[in-house]
């Protein structure tokens, strides 16, 4: 959804195991070491562990695609498995056939293995077994993978095996019943999470492999990153590709801590504070502390004066107070100023300019407002100068009578800007209910919606919380019904669309008028690559087809008079 706003070629936080992408931070590229090691050398058992989504599985993918030539894998990816059911695992991946007779059998397993490990020796080939997610191996099975070390010439293990597991294999293995097997393990290496360093080089890294040319994310953004993921390369992955998706439907080209809080929020599904909030309650909490005990005191300092004057020599109250002092008290407490008039009352002025600037909280429009499909509907009609009748077939079926083409479509608010047309927008509220609202208009932060017939402003952010792409618009295409306009087709619509994109490409609007007559109607290599540059100059998909996207993106770039704008409305006050 959001490759062709940022540039990409395909997602570069997928969570599949793609070798392309393997970042080789220092401590990724021992493990990777240990494991050629293992695989080209003579020995008993590799062991490397990390945890949950630090990267094994991804250099295990690696790793097969570096082996020598003249070694041969038996991966096992999912070890939950009797003895025998292992055993006959290791046979098939080696491709060795096997009698029926040796299927049940453990021991003719173990036998005919054995014979295939010494033709592969002879034949100077090294046989490696590699088993995924060990810390699932039962104890019946760990002692049968001891037992095949046994596997030997005089001279030389006929066996390799790498086990690699969760930091739970390490404590398996170090029970003292399992010590034999332990002792036979030449190379352990534990994967740790990245740092902060690495983590920002790991994303950096994946976004230019997709194809990314500039930072996507801030420096802000890299360290919010890390903060929410501890640096386990998955969690990375996840909240990154969230955090692209977030960026992509509030139209932003650069993503920014708060939207990385805002998509590990989404993730472990609880609220993510900013790293400050900690801090600034301990702050709040000191700064209160401190104003209590000031507040205390002065109370405390004006009762030793009233005292003071009680008791004093005939003397007054205020007397004892210099003047300031009483004009103060007297202004705090009785609302009048030392000229005697009234004060202003800062709180109503306060409210009524933040109810004049300030923008609309959404939910509490959402829930005082008309917000049902028919009163959007009417709105959006009202729009485009057309009336909408209630109980007369839906919507769309109605636009059509008005020579409206009706689309519904999932997008995002960069997709809405450059469609450049009022649309009904889906919103959820926390209960799960679903509101039609009338997006009437948008500028870089904000955004004007209609609920029920009242305009109101609201924040980009804001709306991007509640709305999870979908929306209705209304444009009026050049010939219904709209289809696709492809290379080889020919007729006055492809005429016409070559007439609007020349027109656009020498920015003239009287121009295409006097060519008209010479416009080719003809869909050739000439309107292909008119098409092209079209496409691109949008951030659509460079194909040179002109579909749905291309000829509304079109149709916005060249509106008819008339037409409801959304980048462009004229300001309405609600």
């Amino acid at each position: 959804m959001y490759l062709s706003f940022f540039g990409l070629n395909e997602k570069p936080f997928s969570i599949t195991p793609d070798p392309r992408y393997l970042y080789l931070s220092e401590r990724h590229a021992e493990a990777l070491a240990h494991l050629l090691y293992g695989v080209s050398e003579a020995g008993g058992f590799v062991q490397l562990t990390g945890e949950v989504g630090t990267g094994k599985t991804t250099i295990v993918r690696s790793l097969l695609g570096q082996i020598p030539k003249n070694a041969e894998i038996a991966l096992i990816l999912n070890p939950r498995m009797t003895a025998p059911e292992f055993m006959l695992t290791i046979c098939e991946e080696l491709g060795i056939g096997l009698p029926d007779r040796a299927v049940a059998s453990l021991k003719d397993l173990v036998d005919i293995l054995n014979h295939y490990l010494l033709r592969a020796h002879a034949d100077g080939r090294r046989v490696v077994l590699l088993v995924d997610e060990a810390q699932n191996l039962d104890a019946t099975v760990l002692e049968q993978v001891r037992l095949l070390t046994n596997l030997e010439t005089p001279t030389q293990k006929l066996l390799q095996i790498i086990l690699i597991g969760q930091p739970e294999l390490r404590e398996m293995l170090g029970r003292p019943e399992l010590r034999q097997l332990a002792q036979r393990i030449t190379g352990r290496y534990h994967l740790d999470p990245l740092s902060a360093g690495e983590t920002a080089a790991y994303v950096r890294h994946r976004l230019r492999v997709a194809g990314a040319t500039t930072d996507i994310l801030t420096p802000g953004a890299l360290a919010e990153v890390y903060r929410q993921s501890g640096g386990i390369p998955r969690l990375i992955n996840v909240i990154c590709d969230r955090a692209l998706l977030g960026a992509y439907t509030q139209d932003r080209h650069r993503v920014t801590p708060a939207i990385v809080r805002h998509s590990a929020s989404e993730v472990f599904g609880r609220r993510v504070a900013p790293r400050w909030l900690p801090w600034a309650a301990g702050a709040g909490g000191a700064l209160v502390a401190v104003l209590a005990g000031i507040a205390l005191w002065q109370v405390g300092a004006f009762d030793r004066l009233g005292a003071q004057a009680a008791t004093g020599a005939g003397g007054s109250a205020t007397a004892a107070l210099p003047a300031t002092d009483v004009t103060d008290v007297t202004g705090a407490a009785g609302g009048s100023d030392p000229a005697g008039g009234a004060a202003p009352s800062a709180t109503a002025g306060d409210t009524a300019a933040a109810a004049a600037a300030g923008t609309a909280a959404l939910t509490s429009l959402l829930s005082s407002g008309a917000t049902d499909t028919d009163t959007a509907f009417a709105g959006l009609f009202a729009l485009w100068g057309t009336a909408y009748t209630r109980g007369e077939g839906d919507g769309c079926a109605q636009a059509e009578l008005a020579g409206l083409q009706c689309i519904t479509q999932r997008g995002s608010i960069a997709q809405l800007r450059l469609y450049d047309r009022p649309a009904i927008l889906a919103l959820g509220d926390d209960q799960g209910g679903t509101h039609h609202v009338v997006l009437v208009a948008l500028d870089d932060d904000s955004a004007r919606i209609d609920v029920g017939g009242s305009v109101h402003t609201i924040g980009i952010a804001e709306l991007a919380r509640y709305w999870f792409g979908d929306f209705i618009l209304l444009w009026r295409p050049l010939a219904m019904p709209v289809r696709a306009l492809t290379p080889g087709m020919a007729g006055e619509t492809v005429r016409q669309l070559r007439l609007r994109l020349e027109q656009l490409a020498r920015a003239t609007p009287g121009a295409a008028a006097g060519a008209g007559a010479d416009a080719s109607d003809r869909y050739d290599a000439s309107l292909v690559r008119l098409v092209e540059a079209f496409q691109r100059a949008r951030h659509l998909d460079v194909d040179g087809v002109a579909g749905l996207q291309t000829q509304l993106a079109l149709d916005a770039a060249l509106p008819a008079p008339g037409t409801p704008r959304l980048v462009n409305a004229a300001p309405r006050e609600g």
